[in-house]
């Protein structure tokens, strides 16, 4: 294994289910055995999520990120390791900066699907607000993004064992904490999306479907 390697428990726990859901989505969404898609991952992390989702969907170029510089290495040596032919190496964005600062120029409407995973409940909500202009921007005319993590729903937190995570969140930092679905639409409706479908999963988590607009409208 390379040394570049970070391998998180929580990630090697829930690829498998997330997979599962993508199984479902991607051929519902672009159809079954769709030609070749392009995928952004933002905040991929250590990289266990994009390797294992590339070598379930060979036809996906994925586009793995981080900021953090350890993650990238992680990325790169998963990658490495792997041998997948359909992952680029991973770039360092930061998603509050705009994309034209990006370190690779994307152009508009350039993506298929978009993966945000455990990103949105620890970073400040500037980074949620990156997330849904970048997904404007860059998704297709029905392009998806598809977010992981804990979430309210309607101004509420539940279970119990969320509350308590929620709480702690806010202690480590007052930016952090679980983002109402609510707050999230709004997000998606200023950048030309709509909020699609919720799936519950392991660990009181929940993967949200956004659906890029056929017309966006302009804010």
């Amino acid at each position: 294994m390379s040394q570049s390697k970070i391998v998180v428990e929580a990630a090697e726990r829930n690829k498998e289910p997330i997979l599962k859901v993508l199984e479902d989505v991607i051929p519902e969404k672009f159809g079954a055995g769709s030609p070749s898609l392009s995928a952004l991952e933002i905040s991929s992390g250590s990289g266990q999520h994009v390797v294992y989702f590339a070598e379930k969907f060979k036809n996906i170029m994925w586009q793995p990120s981080d900021i953090d510089e350890k993650y990238i290495e992680s990325i790169k040596g998963f990658i490495a390791d792997e041998n997948l032919e359909n992952v680029k190496s991973p770039l360092v964005i930061d998603i509050t900066k705009p994309i034209s600062e990006w370190p690779v120029a994307f152009t508009e409407n350039c993506l298929d699907l978009i993966i945000n995973i455990n990103m949105v409940h620890i970073t400040p909500w500037s980074c949620t607000e990156g997330l849904f202009v970048t997904a404007g921007k860059l998704l297709k005319p029905n392009g998806i993004m598809i977010t992981y993590g804990p979430y309210a729903i309607h101004g509420e937190i539940t279970p119990e064992s969320n509350v308590s995570f929620n709480a702690s969140l806010k202690k480590e930092n007052e930016a952090w904490g679980l983002r109402d679905v609510d707050d999230l639409e709004k997000e998606a409706k200023k950048n030309g999306m709509t909020f699609d479908a919720m799936f519950n999963m392991p660990a009181n988590n929940k993967i949200l479907v956004w659906l890029k607009s056929e017309e966006k409208e302009l804010a």
